[in-house]
């Protein structure tokens, strides 16, 4: 697994910077695409102060650094308290869909996602919501990594935050589903789990997978550590849909939401999270040549 593409193997680049300082001024949790022209389509969340609004942000880029902004999709139109992560991939015909993971409002602790589908990304500050992991109340849904299968299906990995206990939803999980459309989907269950008295117990939130099986998860000891996740490896077991098993007994790099593109030269360009010493989060890249 060492040659796994992770933070620090190449310079980096802030792809973009930090709203503001402090907690909560976060730029990151990005998902980003190739589109035909061989240009750069990236989807990230925006947050602002502690307390304060999320938003995602869909931006275009020639060399997958510079970005210019093409839509942005505010809490508002969900009735949310803030967005988390989205998933950006494209239909058959060409289209392109954004899952997005709205909040429920206070006090309530609960999630969902939403998807949005336009003939081009510019279009989703339009695009009607319709929902396709409602979770339940024993359930919030997030931080979903969507893709196409290789049959021409569609597959999830969904981060999943129990709501039976008060004041302990930070707790975190990873379940599986798939889908002929992605737009109905079948739930497979649990896939990846924290691990008991590692640095990973608190919780796992698969944030990639790679072609060949190989994946990156976001993972943390402790409730205080909410928010200071770092980056593990797992890969897919093949023993049952979507199932995944840590590779490392400690964290591979401190930062979260990685996210590795694959191109089409063998290398890669990733995105990540990365905290800077107020405590405010830079969307930054990396371009990782083929080896």
């Amino acid at each position: 697994m060492s040659d796994f593409p992770l933070p620090g193997s190449a310079e980096h680049v802030v792809a973009v910077a930090a709203p503001g300082s402090g907690v909560g001024w976060w730029a990151g949790s990005s998902h980003a695409a190739l589109d035909d022209d061989g240009t750069y389509v990236l989807a990230y969340r925006v947050r602002t102060g502690a307390q304060g609004r999320g938003s995602n942000v869909v931006a275009r880029s020639d060399d997958g650094e510079t970005f210019t902004t093409v839509c942005t999709i505010e809490q508002d139109r969900f009735g949310a308290q803030s967005l988390e992560k989205p998933s950006l991939v494209r239909t058959d015909d060409g289209r392109w869909r954004l899952y997005v993971c709205p909040a429920a409002p206070a006090p309530s602790k609960h999630w969902w996602i939403d998807v949005l589908e336009a003939d081009d990304p510019s279009g989703f500050a339009e695009a009607e919501a319709r929902t396709v992991f409602p979770g339940d109340e024993r359930t919030g849904v997030k931080d979903p990594f969507v893709r196409r299968t290789a049959d021409g299906g569609w597959e999830a990995w969904i981060c999943c935050h129990p709501l039976d206990v008060p004041d302990e939803e930070d707790r975190m999980t990873t379940a599986y589903a798939t889908s002929a459309d992605g737009l109905v989907w079948n739930w497979h269950g649990t896939v990846l789990e924290p691990r008991p008295e590692m640095w990973d117990a608190r919780g796992a939130r698969l944030t990639t997978v790679l072609p060949d099986g190989r994946a990156a998860y976001d993972g943390r000891a402790t409730k205080e550590q909410n928010w200071f996740e770092r980056i593990g490896l797992a890969r897919l077991t093949g023993r049952a849909p979507g199932e995944l098993e840590q590779t490392n007994d400690e964290a591979a790099a401190d930062a979260r939401y990685l996210d590795a593109l694959p191109l089409p030269d063998g290398g890669y360009r990733i995105y990540y999270e990365a905290r800077l010493p107020d405590e405010s989060h830079e969307l930054r890249t990396e371009l990782i040549q083929p080896r």
